[in-house]
C-alpha cells in the first residue's frame, strides 16, 4: 500500500510539472503575459501544496532528493511523456474554452442581463497609479475610455494638506473692507469739556474719546489684507488630493464634450436627476463655458460651471459630482506636470 501511495504522489508530481514545462514553452513562443499564465495554470499554491503529503516528505526527507529519484528513473522517463501529451491536450482545450469568442445566445438571454455597468473592484488609493475611466456625454453615450495620471488623480488623501489650502482660500478671499473710527475721524468738538482741576470730575480733554457715546473705537479693525503666503508644491498638492478623493469615490466623471442640444433647463434637469447620490455638480470645462449650457445651468443654484484654470480645491470640496471634459482634463495634468516657478500659472 505504501509503494501505490508513493507512486500516485509521484505521478502527480509529474503532471504539475509538465503543465508548468508547457506553459513556459507557451510564454515564451507566442508572449503571453504573467499574469495570463497564471490564469491558465490549472492548480495554484495551494493545490501543490495539497499533492505533497506529510508521509512523502517523511519517506524522502526533502522535495530534492524526491525530485532526482523521481525524474531520473527509466520509468518516470516514461511516464513523464504520457503526461506530456496528455497534459499539452487538457491545456489546449482550456485556453479553448476559457479564450473562445463564440458565444450562446440561449444560455444568456438579453432581457436578464443588467444595463448598468459593472462595478470595479476595490484597489489600493494613494499607490499613484494611472486609473481608466470610461468616457461619456450628456446623452450616456460610450465614447470609450481614457487614462488619467496616477500622479494626479491617485494620490494619497492627506486631510491636512486639504485643510491648509481651504483656509488659504478662504483667506485670500476674504474682503478686509472693515473699518472703524478713530478720535481723528469722528464728529464732535476738540475743546476741553471742563477745566483741569476744581470740579470735582474726572480729567478729560476730549469728548471724542473711546469712554464717550460716539466717540472713537480704540484698536478697532481697519481695511487689511487677510491672504498669507502658502507655497505652491502645497497648493498644487491640495488639488491633486481633491481630485483623486473625487477619483477614489467614483464621483468624477469624464465627458468627452460638453456640448448640449438646448438651452433649456429641464433638458438638463433630465441629466442631473441620472446621476446617484448627487446633490451640487461642478462642471469643468477648458475655456470658455459653453454658452447653451450655462444658459440651462443658470436657474440652478446646486450646479455651476468653471473654466479649468479656475479649478480650486474649495470648489471641489463643495460639490460632491465632479463632471470634466477630456480637454479640461489634459488642461489639468498638463498644468500639474508644468514645473514650479515664480512666473508660472496659478496652482
Amino acid at each position: 500500500m505504501g509503494g501505490s501511495f508513493v507512486r500516485s504522489e509521484i505521478q502527480n508530481l509529474i503532471s504539475l510539472r509538465t503543465n508548468l514545462l508547457i506553459l513556459a514553452a507557451l510564454a515564451s513562443s507566442i508572449s503571453i503575459s504573467p499574469h495570463l499564465c497564471s490564469l491558465l495554470l490549472p492548480v495554484d499554491s495551494s493545490v501543490m501544496a495539497s499533492f505533497i503529503s506529510k508521509r512523502l516528505l517523511r519517506s524522502y526527507q526533502s522535495l530534492h532528493s524526491l525530485g532526482r529519484r523521481c525524474f531520473n528513473s527509466p520509468s518516470a522517463a516514461g511516464l513523464y511523456g504520457e503526461r506530456l501529451i496528455s497534459a499539452q491536450r487538457i491545456l489546449t482545450g482550456s485556453i479553448t474554452q476559457r479564450f473562445s469568442t463564440s458565444t450562446d445566445e440561449a444560455a444568456f438571454p438579453s432581457d436578464l442581463l443588467s444595463k448598468k455597468p459593472l462595478a470595479t473592484s476595490e484597489r489600493d488609493i494613494g499607490l499613484c497609479q494611472d486609473l481608466l475611466i470610461p468616457v461619456t456625454n450628456f446623452h450616456n453615450e460610450d465614447k470609450g475610455f481614457m487614462v488619467l495620471a496616477g500622479d494626479v488623480f491617485d494620490m494619497p488623501i492627506r486631510k491636512d494638506i486639504v485643510h491648509r489650502v481651504v483656509l488659504w482660500q478662504r483667506a485670500k478671499r476674504q474682503q478686509g473692507t472693515h473699518s472703524t473710527k478713530t478720535i481723528s475721524e469722528v464728529s464732535g468738538t476738540g475743546r476741553k469739556p471742563w477745566n483741569q482741576k476744581g470740579t470735582g470730575r474726572a480729567r478729560h480733554g476730549s469728548l471724542r474719546g473711546p469712554q464717550f457715546r460716539g466717540g472713537e473705537a480704540k484698536h478697532g479693525p481697519k481695511p487689511r489684507s487677510h491672504a498669507f503666503k502658502l507655497n505652491k508644491k502645497v497648493r498644487r498638492l491640495g488639488l491633486k488630493i481633491a481630485l483623486s478623493a473625487r477619483a477614489a469615490e467614483g464621483k468624477l466623471l469624464v465627458f468627452e464634450d460638453l456640448e448640449v442640444p438646448t438651452h433649456k433647463t429641464k433638458n438638463f434637469l433630465n441629466f442631473f436627476n441620472q446621476l446617484e447620490d448627487t446633490k451640487k455638480l461642478l462642471i469643468v470645462d477648458d475655456g470658455p463655458v459653453n454658452e447653451k449650457l450655462k444658459l440651462a445651468t443658470q436657474n440652478l443654484h446646486y450646479v455651476n460651471l468653471l473654466p479649468s484654470i479656475g479649478l480650486n480645491v474649495y470648489s471641489i470640496l463643495l460639490h460632491d459630482t465632479l463632471v470634466m471634459s477630456k480637454d479640461a482634463v489634459n488642461r489639468i495634468v498638463e498644468r500639474m506636470h508644468t514645473p514650479i516657478s515664480n512666473k508660472s500659472t496659478p496652482q
